[in-house]
């Protein structure tokens, strides 16, 4: 019963992945057709907010594909796709305003992401392992690799637990400094809001995902020990 339970659970969760991935294109498709008063790219927002807050030394870049849109620690660069990066639109705005939230999140040491940067070795090796770990542990029956899986896979959801914030922050950074500095007038919003918060839905919703899995494999492993 359960596991029956939990199973419900897990496919309503991934169900609600796939629907949090449906509105997040819905919500950038809609609001890239909606161009900012104040008539600016997502290229120059980014410029703009980034030389702002001290961080001239950070390049802004156009990358290829939608929704690729990224800050990299390691180049300290701000990574925006096409769309976003040549676009006037609010979805634009909203994206390289929240991109640069990362970069300033950097800047001052924010300590989710300090934390998250800390985890990326780990859950980069986690995640590629553990899937054999958990599969290899079931075909054999073999419950101490299987347990080893299970510890793997609760490292790779605590990674997608403490992006949550990270990116929670950078949403509510980047919505204060474009309507602070009228990058997007205060009738905008709206539109800042529903992009922002359709990508932070997704985030939730993957972690949300995760842990449901972490949950059922933990509860095989300690059925099996009572068995």
């Amino acid at each position: 019963m359960i596991n029956l339970l939990m199973l419900i659970l897990v496919l309503a969760a991934f169900g609600l992945t796939i629907w949090a991935q449906f509105r997040v294109k819905g919500s950038f498709k809609r609001w890239s057709n909606v161009q900012a008063k104040s008539g600016m790219t997502g290229q120059e927002v980014a410029r703009s907010i980034l030389d702002q807050n001290g961080l001239r030394d950070v390049a802004v870049h156009p990358v290829r594909g939608q929704l690729t849109d990224h800050y990299d620690p390691v180049s300290r660069t701000v990574n925006l796709s096409e769309p976003v990066f040549y676009s006037n639109s609010i979805a634009a705005v909203s994206v390289a305003a929240h991109e640069c939230g990362h970069a300033i999140q950097h800047k001052n040491a924010y300590g989710a992401l300090v934390l998250r940067h800390r985890m990326v070795p780990i859950a980069n090796f986690a995640s590629g392992i553990a899937p054999f770990l958990l599969m290899g542990g079931l075909l054999l029956q073999a419950m101490g690799l299987f347990g080893l899986g299970v510890i793997l896979y609760a490292a790779v959801v605590a990674f997608q637990l403490v992006t949550l914030p990270v990116e929670f922050n950078a949403s509510s950074r980047a919505k204060e400094i474009i309507v602070h500095q009228g990058m997007v007038s205060s009738q905008e919003e709206r539109g800042v809001s529903k992009v922002l918060n359709a990508a932070a839905l997704t985030y939730v919703a993957s972690a949300l995902y995760a842990l449901l899995e972490l949950i059922r494999f933990a509860l095989l492993f300690f059925m099996s020990d009572e068995d």
